[in-house]
């Protein structure tokens, strides 16, 4: 190659804000304006960066594409200002044929190179195919001398575009994504980033966008590998930040290494995230939140403090004659221990009114689930009240194993804006519990002791109707995750009655999930964008 001079380049792992192009086209300038004074002559900005990722719909409407392209246009003419910096924006393109996932090399006031995203991803929360044409073709520009290859998201996951992109000529692969967080994401993709490595024997400049957008957490968790499949850069995962990575005679050098986090900080930290950018960007001034004493209110409270600051949550206790004293006697102490405003609101008048009401037509009924779910829905409709009232949103609690199985109120427990612990099992739960009390001893020990509990009839344990959630959840991996029968279940060891159950609750309860609000996506298989079973069917699984 030759001896050539350093080339810094730099990583910007921004928070766009969906839709908002002239505010992430600032996001993108102050990116280039600290880069420039980092003596970078590269930046890198996430794929997209100029939208948002995913735009869905928004990409059908004309109007938008020429607010893009309006935009950029204004951008290039800006980014002149930092005389031999190059800047590579991900953004929308139109040509004759169709409607592209373009990246552009913006330089000296000009697109000097663009790309259009060759692998159009159709799986799991993607949908591309719907609104992009595939491009076919690489894209090499030469930078100081340097020859880089511009590859986005997908592309890398697959080896033929990596392998025609050196075959143009390419010396080290630049890679912008908008790749969303689910578990084991950050060890995958490193896995899939080493075999790049290992075929093409060029290095990987790995960039990636954080923040939340509805379902969505991008973790960020940007790296970079040397072409020998070492890591020579790893940027904080959940944190807006700007690296800088130098490339020396074409080889990188050794940067910052940012420590792995854990699983349980991983997901907490994605909970916090998806949370606060949730209820900002909408343009929420906070959030209130339904507490009962037990634990999942309790970890939707400390995510929401974290998230957004104690002054701006806030927590209602609201008991009814089948309240446990110790669950008025935690709230309480949670409350207190995060700062945060509390308020007691018992339910008997309403809910004696509304039985009153109803007392002739349930004339020589048993009482059974009816009486208990009036009581979630007389708690559902206070907290909507206050919401509607203050204007900040209602913070559901309800867990995935119970999503999965209905233990649920429609318009109760349901009622809300938006669900944090969706996608986490109980058993994930009280593990994120312990793991915020390490932080700071917030979570009375006791409410992660007692047996759970809606506490909507006399001594009341979810176990009365549900298998240990121990069983339950790894029935729900199998079955949801793993795409496992119900025979394939048994046959690993679990008791056929349970299995039975829990996927017949499953199915009957697909109703439910339709009308639950939206909550952060953690796993690979999520209620929600990627899991779309019909309502009505006969399906035997």
């Amino acid at each position: 190659m030759g001896d050539r001079s350093p080339i810094k380049i730099a990583l910007a792992q921004i928070n766009p804000l969906l839709g908002d192009c002239s505010a992430n086209a600032e996001l993108i300038y102050q990116a280039a304006k600290d880069a420039h004074g980092h003596g970078a002559s590269l930046l890198l900005s996430p794929e997209l960066s100029l939208t948002g990722y995913p735009p869905e719909d928004l990409l059908l409407r004309p109007a938008f594409i020429a607010d893009t392209q309006r935009v950029l246009h204004h951008l290039c003419a800006r980014l002149a200002v930092f005389q031999g910096l190059a800047v590579i924006v991900g953004h929308p393109s139109q040509d004759a044929l169709g409607l592209h996932n373009t990246a552009s090399v913006l330089q000296d006031g000009q697109v000097i190179a663009s790309y259009h995203k060759q692998v159009l991803p159709n799986h799991e929360v993607f949908d591309e195919k719907r609104y992009f044409v595939a491009g076919n073709a690489p894209c090499v520009f030469t930078h100081q001398g340097l020859k880089l290859g511009v590859l986005l998201c997908e592309d890398i996951w697959h080896a033929e575009p990596a392998a025609n992109t050196k075959k143009a000529g390419a010396e080290v692969l630049l890679v912008l994504n908008a790749s969303p967080y689910h578990l084991e994401k950050d060890n995958t993709r490193l896995a899939v980033l080493k075999e790049r490595t290992q075929a093409t024997g060029l290095a990987v400049v790995y960039l990636n966008m954080v923040g939340g957008q509805d379902e969505l957490v991008f973790d960020g968790g940007s790296c970079a590998l040397n072409a020998k499949g070492e890591l020579v850069l790893a940027m904080p995962q959940f944190k807006e930040a700007l690296a800088v990575l130098t490339i020396h005679d074409g080889q990188l050098l050794l940067g910052e290494i940012t420590p792995p986090l854990t699983l349980e900080a991983q997901v907490y930290l994605a909970l916090v995230l998806g949370t606060h950018d949730y209820v900002y960007k909408n343009r929420f001034p906070g959030a209130i939140i339904g507490l009962s004493g037990g634990v999942d209110s309790a970890l939707v409270l400390a995510i929401a403090v974290d998230a957004l600051g104690a002054d701006q949550v806030r927590a209602v206790m609201m008991p009814s004659p089948y309240t446990a004293e110790i669950s008025w006697i935690d709230a309480r102490e949670l409350a207190k221990n995060l700062g945060v405003q509390y308020d007691e609101i018992p339910i008997s008048q309403p809910v004696d009114a509304i039985e009153n009401v109803l007392r002739n037509q349930f004339a020589n009924l048993k009482p059974d689930a009816t009486e208990e779910n009036i009581q979630a829905r007389v708690r559902g409709t206070l907290l909507m009240a206050l919401s509607n009232k203050t204007g900040r949103l209602v913070l559901t609690t309800g867990n995935k194993s119970e999503m999965a199985v209905g233990y649920c109120t429609l318009y109760g427990d349901m009622a809300g804006g938006f669900a944090v612990i969706k996608d986490i099992a109980k058993t994930l739960v009280y593990k994120l519990c312990h793991y915020r009390n390490q932080i700071q001893e917030i979570i009375p020990e006791r409410i992660l002791t007692r047996a759970p509990s809606a506490e909507l009839r006399p001594n009341q344990t979810d176990q009365d109707s549900l298998p240990a959630y121990e069983v339950l959840d790894a029935i729900l991996m199998r079955y949801m995750e793993q795409n496992q029968s119900s025979a394939e279940i048994i046959a690993a060891g679990y008791e056929a009655e349970a299995v039975s159950k829990v996927t017949r609750l499953i199915q009957l309860n697909e109703y439910k999930r339709r009308q639950s609000p939206p909550g952060v996506r953690i796993t690979a298989r999520a209620f929600g964008r990627d899991w779309r079973y019909p309502i009505t069917s006969g399906a035997k699984l």
